[in-house]
């Protein structure tokens, strides 16, 4: 089902029933600043259940806890004056942040790694629903290869260790109604805009040195 959307003026009805499905279990797609993420509630352990079944990722730097402020990042992860300094000039933006996790968490979400990658979108749509649900979002990017008609050729990109591969272009979606093909899709908000096909970059910043995981929209360094 696909609602429209003004993303400067949002209906608080849509933001409602967003809202419930996300608290009831369901995923829904939306625009963000970089292509298109698919979500859940974090407080929905079916939801993120279910998002972990529908990214088929093992590796849980390839989902992300949209925020609506960095003190939502302070509920779940470990975070100093130095980290939230920087964190603070690159946000909101194209950037995702990995940080250790607060005790209790990787319970929460069931995940296997004591570390967690957190982000502020540059775009209201995420916020708005964040706000409505008065907590964060887990996400994963939407990707063609999930319609199950797309099947991208392998680049023959070469990771290195430790590492996270790019996303090609090819792989993400400009327009809403392209996520329609996606099965298990409770809800897309569409803003009726094209979204850049980019990427984030993503900051390992789990030790005294900040490593660049994956370069993507955002500059680094700065």
């Amino acid at each position: 089902m696909i609602e429209y959307i003004v993303p400067s003026n949002i209906d608080d009805r849509i933001l409602r029933r967003a809202a419930k499905l996300l608290e009831d279990g369901g995923l829904v797609a939306l625009p963000t600043d970089t292509s298109w993420s698919i979500v859940c509630s974090i407080k929905s352990r079916a939801g993120v259940k279910k998002l972990r079944k529908f990214s088929g990722e093992r590796d849980e730097r390839h989902f992300t806890l949209l925020c609506s402020s960095i003190s939502q990042f302070a509920e779940v992860c470990k975070l100093d004056n130095t980290r939230y300094r920087l964190i603070n000039r690159l946000s909101p933006g194209p950037y995702v942040f990995i940080l250790k996790t607060l005790s209790g968490t990787e319970k929460f979400l069931d995940i296997r790694r004591q570390e967690l990658g957190v982000r502020i979108p540059d775009y209201p749509v995420p916020i708005r629903l964040i706000e409505t649900l008065n907590h964060p979002l887990y996400s994963i990017t939407a990707k063609k290869s999930m319609t199950g008609s797309e099947k991208m050729e392998d680049a023959g990109e070469e990771i290195k260790p430790g590492l996270l591969p790019s996303i090609p272009e090819d792989e993400l979606f400009e327009s809403g109604w392209e996520l329609e093909d996606i099965d298990g899709l409770d809800l897309i908000l569409d803003s009726g805009e094209e979204r850049e096909r980019i990427f984030s970059t993503i900051l390992d910043m789990c030790e005294d040195e900040i490593n660049v995981l994956r370069q993507g929209a955002g500059q680094w360094p700065i």
